[in-house]
């Protein structure tokens, strides 16, 4: 069995996985990294290896509760990879791109493949029918949004996340709304018509935080899948260990 662990900056999740299959997932912060480690472990026993995904600050006495008992992965680019990275700077690319584009040639082999992962970042990675990743782009995420015009701003304030009725937003509130959600509904739509100009035949695949909140919004086709970055991780263990 195999355990997936991907680490944010506050929160982690810890995935168990058997032949393929997500038997268990566990979303906790990250300061109670040791105890939820130690309840999977103990949950199931059968668990062998691990791979690690941090785009957080994990520690080492944190890593070594694994280490003590599994063979770990941590994930980075030197790690073989199931993909032709031709990004011009492959040692920056981040762990949880990896592991979105590891995902798709899994799922999607020898198709065009654009993963957008809307969480804290939006970000877009784009790889073609000869498994070769070409890059793709990143921008700020609705929550990143919110908090950006209330700290930038004198009188704007924080705004939980909402569904706008209407792009024109007769009060602040309702305008900050249009401005957010509706900027990045069109931001993300604009983006996939973009790329289908170039490769008509392009697979979306829609993911990471807002994947729920986003999917049925757009106008454009998408597979919406929130575990896909797990599924990568899966993967990339899987493919390092043959």
């Amino acid at each position: 069995m195999n355990l997936i662990v991907d680490v944010g900056n506050t929160y982690v999740k810890f995935a168990v996985y058997k032949q393929g299959k997500l038997k268990e997932k566990v979303v906790g912060e990250l300061k109670d990294f040791e105890s939820i480690a130690h309840d999977v472990l103990k949950t199931f026993p059968s668990i062998d290896r691990a791979i690690v995904s941090s785009v957080g600050k994990l520690k080492k006495t944190q890593l070594n509760i694994l280490e003590d008992r599994l063979d770990v992965v941590e994930l980075s680019h030197n790690l073989q990879l199931p993909f032709k990275n031709l990004y011009t700077t492959p040692q920056t690319l981040g762990v949880d791109r990896i592991a979105l584009v590891s995902a798709s040639v899994e799922q999607f082999p020898d198709h065009n493949v654009l993963i957008i992962d809307a969480g804290t970042c939006i970000t877009y990675d784009f790889i073609n029918t000869k498994n070769e990743y070409l890059g793709g782009a990143i921008s700020p995420g609705i929550r990143l949004r919110y908090r950006t015009l209330n700290n930038l701003t004198a009188n704007l304030p924080l705004l939980d996340t909402k569904m706008p009725q209407d792009i024109l937003g007769d009060s602040t509130q309702n305008a900050i709304h249009s401005g957010v959600v509706f900027g990045v509904l069109k931001e993300i739509d604009g983006v996939i018509d973009d790329y289908v100009k170039n490769y008509t035949d392009l697979t979306v695949i829609l993911t990471g935080g807002d994947t729920k909140f986003l999917s049925n919004q757009l106008k454009n086709s998408i597979f919406a899948n929130s575990n896909f970055l797990l599924e990568g991780l899966n993967f990339i263990l899987e493919y390092n260990s043959r």
